[in-house]
């Protein structure tokens, strides 16, 4: 049987990241290729860069993009991270006529829940019940929330009001490397923000996300959470997995 692909593309505050992915093992058929996002990172330049990757694969059939903005049918509403031109802007159009593809074969989601959807699916979720948080630490904070494994989509947990300040300005992995703290500074202001999260969702699982899943050990142990918090799998290529993963499950449908 042949093995069913898809193509994902992950954009980012500082890099956009692209594969074809094995859909059904849940990870990149290839290598992937990064290029840093477009500074600044206006609709046009960020769909030249996400066109000049899907081109290096030869790839030709649908596309899964994910973009750290609220998206609705297609629209961004928000801009976290990325350009505020994005408001407003229709990003499945805009990635289909870039793409030279038809609207209907292109798929824009939020980064964090394309990230949720691959952990759940082939990653650290797989078989979990009950309410699941995928949080991303990265540029910013991403969320993802589960249902008995079902996306609630949309959520922006990582902009809840921590001690007076938006949540991602305390306890991302940015903050971390542009105050050059160690794990064991950055640790308790990741747990002040889940212990805020706490007060008002009671999750029974917390997927931690992002590149600095990879040292996973190093700070996990060190949170103090009521929420038992696990390092996701596919670190950080889950953006592009689940991306991919949408865009074959679109094409399906």
């Amino acid at each position: 049987m042949a093995t069913a692909r898809g193509f994902g593309v992950d954009i980012g505050g500082s890099g956009i990241k692209g594969s074809p992915v094995d859909i059904d093992a849940g990870v990149l058929a290839e290598e992937r290729l990064r290029i840093p996002t477009p500074q600044p990172s206006t609709p046009d330049a960020v769909a030249d860069a996400v066109a000049e990757i899907v081109e290096k694969f030869t790839w030709t059939g649908p596309v899964g993009v994910t973009l750290p903005c609220v998206i609705k049918d297609g629209t961004a509403l928000t801009a976290a991270n990325i350009d505020k031109g994005w408001i407003g802007t229709d990003a499945q159009g805009l990635f289909a006529e870039r793409l030279g593809r038809s609207r209907d074969e292109i798929v824009v989601l939020n980064d964090a829940d394309a990230a949720g959807v691959a952990e759940m699916k082939a990653g650290a979720g797989v078989g979990h019940e009950g309410q699941v948080v995928v949080l991303t630490f990265g540029t910013g904070i991403g969320s993802a929330m589960f249902i008995d494994g079902k996306l609630v989509p949309s959520t922006e947990f990582g902009h809840i009001e921590v001690d007076g300040h938006d949540a991602e300005s305390q306890a991302a992995a940015s903050v971390k490397d542009d105050l050059e703290l160690s794990y064991e500074e950055w640790a308790p202001r990741v747990t002040r923000y889940i212990q805020s999260l706490e007060k008002f969702i009671w999750p029974d699982l917390i997927i931690a996300g992002g590149g600095v899943s990879r040292k996973g050990h190093k700070w996990i142990p060190l949170l103090e959470t009521r929420t038992p918090v696990v390092a996701a799998a596919l670190r950080n290529d889950a953006g592009i997995v689940g991306a991919a993963m949408a865009s074959a499950s679109s094409a399906k449908s």
